[in-house]
């Protein structure tokens, strides 16, 4: 007999991402977290130019399509403002990272009171697959065409251990979504950081590995084997700072 599952009331049309991407599955994560927690109706997204930016097309809520990179910037107008309201950040690594990287860590280092949570697929999905600050050493992109050279352009950065090591956030996680049992996890993290922002713990993000087949070039099997094979080893799931206890 076959279970049904009932979607999320947030999200109210199906998504546009290419096939084998993981923001669907994200997405899907955050409605149910949002719903669990009774907060569907007291969300507002600031939502990043990129692949992040068909989320607004996705979820019937409150959303401002920021400037690239600046949604650190706006979300934290958005909470000061709304301080009753849930706010989220929603970007991939491009723009939190690279055209954003100012606004991201600055709002971090504050301890803004939102949640953060950036898709890290290693380049900038929407606009051709151009090299981002978490490609990996040797990918090609279209700015990288004969493999990134971390000599000249530096390692991929690590978003997540930064903010734990260097500042003081209320949550910091990593996640995928390449099986099950990791997007199990994965919601876990979320509704942690989530948690974190009702409580008003401070600062909270989840970066999550995300499949990109279309600028990969890989189909979705092998773009999943990409994560586990090479995109864990740099890039470390689990909780880098846990939650203090209330």
């Amino acid at each position: 007999m076959a279970i049904s599952r009932k979607v999320p009331e947030l999200i109210d049309k199906q998504n546009g991402f290419c096939p084998g991407c993981g923001h669907g599955i994200v997405t899907r994560l955050i409605g149910e977290c949002l719903q669990e927690l009774g907060q569907e109706n007291n969300v507002i997204f600031g939502i990043g130019v990129g692949c992040s930016s068909l989320l607004g097309a996705v979820v019937q809520a409150d959303r401002l399509h920021c400037s690239h990179g600046r949604v650190g910037a706006v979300a934290t107008a958005m909470k000061r403002v709304n301080s009753d309201n849930l706010v989220i950040a929603y970007q991939g690594d491009g723009d939190a990272y690279s055209i954003g990287i100012g606004e991201t860590t600055s709002a971090a280092y504050r301890n803004e009171r939102f949640t953060a949570i950036i898709i890290n697929n290693t380049n900038y999905g929407m606009t051709g697959g151009q090299m981002s600050n978490t490609t990996m050493p040797g990918q090609k992109t279209s700015t990288s065409i004969h493999g990134r050279d971390c000599s000249v352009t530096g390692m991929p950065i690590r978003f997540p251990e930064l903010v734990a090591t260097q500042f003081n956030p209320a949550y910091s996680a990593r996640g995928s979504v390449h099986n099950t049992v990791n997007i199990t996890k994965t919601k876990k993290y979320i509704k942690n950081a989530l948690e974190a922002q009702i409580n008003k713990e401070g600062y909270s993000v989840v970066e999550v590995l995300s499949p990109c087949p279309t600028n990969w070039g890989l189909n979705p099997v092998d773009s999943m084997e990409r994560i586990v094979g090479e995109l864990i080893p740099y890039f470390p799931l689990g909780e880098f700072k846990s939650r203090e206890a209330k």
